[in-house]
């Protein structure tokens, strides 16, 4: 798990085959990569991230990551770090599980050797269910009597409840949507069995899951990596050598080889001795090839870059590009093109966007323009392919 980080944030967060390694949350910051619309508008010499970067039109945006205290059976009845975990969890909007496909950790985080990791799966689920569940359910009557003294709807009532992990009523709706709730609802005739139902399809929609099938090099991880892929067919599972990720950065620094985040092979000096790369020596080429031959050639790379876009797409999340002048495509006094980009939800509308940008914006919102010159409603949702911006204020025009 903490490798995972390193490998996708190069933190140096502490490493360690014991419980519990993690006591306080370890932050980094991943980069998701994602065409920049410089390529289209030929701006690509111009484009000046202010955050993140751009390289040959493949924007990359920084994504915050947070490797929480490992979470055992019985966390939601307080067991190891298990509340420490669960509240970390509201901070986010995608989880990756990241599991040990060798069998060379327990479900306890100890190390051990041909440990079955197929169940881990689905106990962190159950884990996160009872810990949503048990929050609403000791409640329950108090929340229905508040529903029916003020008429309100389900999804109105439900996204009180559920404010706490960050939820916005739209999430709420989808879930009742998902479980065929309709208004009236009848929320005072919910039984146990339903609630448990309406809270296992909000786990789907407000905590949205990657499995990371990590150590994929390991000889052991095969047979587990097939049996978990058949158990969990429409899960999206991502198989990772998040070690594998760290050693090529580690030689990509030393000038070892050439090799970007995401490829699935590197070059070395042997390879193409026109590159500024030093000679390899034995011992460092053959854990080079063993790389290339038990990760890259068989899983099409580390797995790293694929699990950030993988975690992005699973909420929808658009791109958005705020600019002041079509001309130049920019947004300050810095003079870069596309110098911002903002990821927002899906089914945010040209005027929640104003408002992300500045208060004021929102306040004073007049309308919104294409690079074509087209005016944009208020109410339009922000899309790809209307996701490059001018915001116009009533106290003056605004991209960001």
């Amino acid at each position: 798990k903490i490798s995972f980080l390193n490998a996708a944030t190069e933190a140096n967060a502490k490493i360690g085959n014991y419980p519990f390694t993690t006591i306080e949350p370890n932050y980094g910051v991943t980069l998701f990569h994602t065409p920049c619309p410089c390529a289209k508008y030929g701006k690509t010499d111009a484009c000046r991230p202010r955050y993140g970067k751009c390289v040959k039109g493949v924007r990359q945006i920084p994504i915050k990551m947070l490797d929480v205290a490992g979470l055992v059976p019985g966390a939601s009845e307080g067991k190891g770090l298990g509340n420490q975990f669960l509240d970390d969890l509201r901070q986010a909007d995608v989880l990756l599980h990241v599991i040990d496909a060798s069998g060379m950790t327990n479900e306890k985080g100890e190390e051990t050797v041909g440990y079955d990791p197929i169940n881990d799966i689905q106990w962190l689920e159950d884990e996160i269910h009872s810990w949503i569940f048990n929050n609403l359910w000791k409640k329950w009557g108090n929340i229905l009597r508040r529903h029916l003294a003020t008429k309100s709807s389900a999804a109105n009532t439900l996204q009180l409840q559920l404010s706490g992990y960050g939820t916005r009523i739209v999430q709420v709706q989808q879930t009742l949507d998902s479980v065929g709730v309709k208004e009236p609802s009848e929320m005072d005739k919910w039984d146990k069995d339903m609630l448990k139902k309406v809270v296992a399809a909000f786990m789907k929609v407000r905590f949205p899951t990657i499995l990371l099938l990590n150590k994929v090099d390991v000889a052991t991880s095969g047979g587990n990596i097939s049996r978990i892929c058949k158990k969990y067919a429409d899960a999206t599972i991502i198989p990772t050598s998040a070690m594998a990720e760290c050693f090529l950065k580690k030689m990509r620094t030393m000038k070892m080889i050439a090799y970007a985040d995401g490829d699935d092979d590197f070059l070395t000096h042997e390879d193409d001795a026109s590159l500024d790369l030093v000679p390899l020596d034995d011992k460092i080429k053959r854990r080079l090839d063993n790389v290339k031959d038990l990760v890259m050639f068989r899983y099409g790379g580390t797995g790293v870059n694929n699990a950030i876009k993988a975690a992005v797409e699973a909420k929808k999340f658009i791109p958005v590009y705020p600019v002041k002048n079509f001309n130049s495509f920019t947004s300050g006094k810095d003079g870069g093109a596309f110098p911002v980009c903002i990821l927002v939800p899906p089914e945010t509308t040209v005027r929640e966007f104003a408002g992300i940008l500045h208060p004021d914006l929102e306040k004073h919102f007049l309308y919104a323009e294409s690079p074509a010159g087209l005016r944009i409603g208020e109410d339009q949702i922000l899309t790809y392919d209307n996701n490059v911006i001018k915001i116009n204020a009533a106290t003056g025009i605004a991209g960001e």
